[in-house]
């Protein structure tokens, strides 16, 4: 499988664009989109929707084909992903069908992962602490949750969250838009 970060440059010389007009497309810095095309820096997910909203492809352009029923996830058909270079491990767990607005995942921090920069993007987000802690971030407002705990917040706030657990954190997370 090409690796996301050479879809991602691949695609962008595609269309003739450079880093800075990306740059400006995304509101991500021309050194970070440089360090993700070079494969060398983590990209969460936010980041690649902006950069394939910006590309004008869905997210699965840069996945591989997963197959899932229209309303039901069954085991068989979980398939789990990384965004390459983020430790974070996630699992679809929404349906398929027109007009879908939620995207449900269930994700998987590693001990002590922290995001090292700030995110924000249009929608919403809720995180429901399945396993381990999550300290969250969000418009300079620390929030810890436990295991049964949740956040609900507008994504258009900045936000990052962290590990403090030297064992992994499992979340459902439940955000909008539809990123698959």
């Amino acid at each position: 499988m090409v690796e996301i970060h050479t879809k991602i440059r691949e695609l962008r010389q595609q269309q003739g664009l450079t880093l800075k007009e990306l740059s400006e497309n995304t509101n991500l810095s021309v050194g970070f989109l440089s360090q993700v095309e070079r494969g060398t820096s983590s990209l969460a997910i936010t980041s690649l929707k902006k950069i394939a909203d910006s590309l004008g492809v869905e997210m699965s352009y840069f996945f591989q084909q997963e197959s899932s029923s229209n309303y039901t996830v069954t085991l068989e058909n979980q398939k789990s992903f990384e965004v390459e270079g983020n430790a974070t491990k996630y699992v679809k767990l929404s349906g398929s069908f027109p007009g879908r607005n939620l995207e449900s995942m269930l994700v998987t921090l590693r001990p002590f992962q922290k995001d090292t920069q700030l995110y924000s993007h249009p929608g919403e987000e809720f995180h429901y602490v399945v396993k381990g802690k999550l300290i969250i971030r969000v418009d300079n407002q620390e929030y810890m949750l436990n295991p049964g705990e949740s956040i609900h917040f507008p994504s258009e706030k900045e936000h990052q969250w962290e590990n403090p657990l030297n064992e992994e954190t499992v979340l459902l997370s439940v955000l909008t838009p539809v990123l698959f």
